[in-house]
């Protein structure tokens, strides 16, 4: 079974790519969906513990949490440390599930794939891209983003040019979804047939 990567810097259009991959019957694992997942659930005690005060209704309330561990690196560290294990947890049942199933290929959606390290569990990494007009234009849509908030986030993750050139795969969103559909199509042709590891 082939393991797939997928990453991508923000507004670069993964989410919907993901679903790309999901339309063809690609089973995908999605890291963020998995977080919110836990925070609503096996996470919700241990870090209400760590972080006394960030429940609500049951749940961990992100906005609560992120004002505790934002601005303060060791306790995104100490949070990391509760969370990053339960996600591992959950991305092993899934491919577990995904082998029982006979799936000969499937999608591990990080978003922060290679500066976590995560690019090592996986056979092969396609980062989502487009130009920076695009990326920008697209991110400014969102609520409540602001030039400002858009260039922090930016300068918080790896430069795009550098995931590109770390990438076996990169699937180009600048063009429309029906063009990113054609490369997703093609990266499944190439890693679901037999055949060999993919260098890189």
């Amino acid at each position: 079974m082939w393991i797939l990567g997928l990453t991508g810097s923000i507004g670069m259009g993964k989410s919907g790519t993901a679903g790309l991959f999901r339309a063809i019957g690609v089973p995908v694992h999605d890291a963020d969906a998995s977080v919110h997942a836990l925070y609503r659930g096996r996470a919700v005690a241990p870090v209400e513990a760590a972080f006394p005060g960030v429940t609500r209704d049951g749940a961990i309330d992100r906005a609560a949490l992120g004002a505790r561990v934002l601005a303060d690196p060791e306790a995104m560290k100490w949070l990391e440390t509760i969370v990053h294990p339960l996600v591992r947890a959950e991305e092993e049942a899934f491919l577990a599930k995904a082998r029982e199933a006979g799936a000969r290929l499937v999608v591990l959606d990080i978003p922060l794939l290679f500066e976590t390290g995560g690019a090592g569990r996986v056979d092969a990494v396609a980062v989502v891209s487009a130009s920076k007009a695009v990326q920008r234009a697209r991110v400014l849509e969102r609520a409540g983003m602001t030039e400002e908030k858009f260039e922090t986030i930016v300068a918080k993750q790896m430069p795009d040019a550098e995931k590109r050139r770390r990438a076996h795969f990169v699937i180009d969103t600048g063009r429309g979804f029906p063009a990113a559909a054609h490369q997703v199509a093609g990266i499944v042709r190439a890693l679901s047939g037999p055949g060999r590891r993919v260098a890189g």
